[in-house]
């Protein structure tokens, strides 16, 4: 059996808390030239509870994916791929078809792809279900089991459940940051682990993460407005307009300056930035009151500003850097040391990925969890993520994609973490920004997974 971490939530041998969860699975599906099976797991909301099992327990929710290129016989023996997707907050990718790294995965391996806590039909968290646990101080005490350790105790469990031997993981972006913790607390779980911007920093504190995206951010603009010029002026004058009028989304929520700002997730990707150009090119038409805000750019705004779909995001964004210190709203006082991002700035440049405690109150989604959100900010008892130990000594091949330039994780903190984590390997490249496995997924995977079976073999 793996030996356990001296401290944090991977004392506890997760591997024997994993056996014996409820299986179900509900349906089956073939369609596009894949069949698809609905996994149901029973798992424990608390898996390093001193009491140890029988407590409360939640569904967590994986969507199995086959190639119709093999026979079910065939794929009953094929290995598992865990892919854990980035977030938090995100629900697993529903996919209608086989396509870029699923394309090339699924030629050797059945995918799972697993709606983590908190999202999708796995104890899904929003403004409606979260009082159902109590106060506010209720509501913090239960989001605090939904975490990567966690996350990482309940993947063991499901493998567990299948009957898997170690799998292979592919994390992208936060599903990297879990991959990690995989690597701490479970690493008798892996055969093989893939990342992509996804190498999450060791310890705290929270700022320096944000400083260091502060500054990848404002590159990007720079590099962004060099691209389409006549963009600088466009985000000015909606800007100066927003500041002078007021206008409203499609929920009836007012658009402000700095929720404007957050159109800048465009930034983060190869295959979106351009996209942003055409957001912009819609922003204004003429009406008899002067030139407003139109339709069409508001219902795309509101799209992209609204947290409705993932708004344990908001919740937890900032709680993946804690670990035994509050972060107390990190990226907002950062933000304070980057003056060109506010919103009355002259010339005010957009934004990641950061969240801010404004969120909660303009979004209509966030509003009710404001309280709550304040809690986790300023939480000092936060477990490790990571056992730094264990990954000196880990054994399991781990390969990685660091993207040069990516706004969302940083480069020079990837790759502390990647020379912290004995025998990774790291592929850096210049081509992509975060979203590169929507570029060029079948590429990218097929790369990392041979670099891992190099090591292997």
């Amino acid at each position: 059996m793996a030996e356990q971490p001296a401290a944090g939530p991977g004392a506890r041998d997760l591997l024997e808390a994993a056996a014996g969860v409820p299986h179900t699975i509900r349906a089956r599906h073939e369609y596009r030239g894949m069949r698809t099976a609905e996994h149901c797991f029973e798992v424990p909301l608390d898996h390093f509870s001193e009491d140890g099992p029988g407590g409360e327990t939640i569904t967590v929710f994986a969507r199995e994916y086959v190639s119709t290129d093999h026979t079910a016989k065939q794929a009953a023996g094929l290995p598992w791929l865990l892919y854990l997707q980035g977030g938090p907050g995100g629900r697993g990718n529903r996919l209608p078809a086989l396509g870029g790294w699923s394309k090339a995965a699924a030629k050797d391996f059945r995918i799972l792809m697993l709606d983590q806590r908190g999202t999708g039909l796995s104890a899904p968290i929003d403004r409606n279900t979260l009082p159902l646990r109590g106060n506010e101080a209720d509501q913090v005490r239960y989001l605090s089991h939904f975490r990567a350790d966690s996350i990482v105790a309940d993947a063991e469990a499901i493998r567990h459940a299948l009957g898997s031997g170690p799998w292979t993981i592919y994390g992208q972006s936060y599903g990297g940051f879990c991959a990690l913790s995989y690597l701490s607390f479970a690493p008798g779980g892996l055969r093989e682990v893939l990342v992509t911007g996804g190498l999450a920093p060791l310890a705290g504190p929270a700022d320096r993460v944000y400083r260091a995206t502060f500054r990848r951010v404002a590159a990007r603009n720079a590099e962004y407005f060099d691209r389409y010029p006549e963009d600088r002026e466009a985000v000015t004058r909606i800007a100066r307009h927003l500041r002078d009028t007021e206008e409203f989304l499609p929920d009836g929520e007012r658009l402000t300056v700095e929720r404007f700002q957050m159109v800048g997730s465009f930034l983060g990707g190869n295959t979106r930035v351009d996209a942003l150009h055409h957001l912009l090119e819609d922003a204004f038409v003429g009406t008899p009151a002067g030139d407003r805000l139109s339709d069409a750019f508001l219902e795309q705004v509101r799209g992209l500003v609204s947290r409705s779909a993932n708004p344990l995001y908001a919740l937890m964004h900032e709680s993946i850097y804690g670990q035994g210190e509050a972060t107390d709203w990190a990226a907002w006082r950062v933000l304070q040391d980057f003056p060109e991002f506010r919103p009355d700035a002259p010339e005010p440049l957009l934004t990641g990925e950061m969240v801010y405690p404004w969120y909660f109150d303009q979004d209509p989604a966030l509003r009710p969890l404001r309280t709550v959100a304040q809690l986790l900010a300023e939480k000092n008892d936060w477990t490790p993520l990571y056992n730094r130990e264990r990954l000196a000594r880990n054994s399991v091949p781990v390969a990685a994609a660091v993207y040069s330039h990516d706004i969302y994780v940083d480069r020079e903190l990837s790759l502390e973490t990647a020379a912290a984590v004995r025998g990774l390997q790291v592929w850096e490249s210049a081509d992509f920004h975060h979203d590169g496995i929507a570029d060029d997924g079948e590429g990218i995977f097929a790369r990392l997974l041979g670099m891992t079976r190099s090591v292997r073999d």
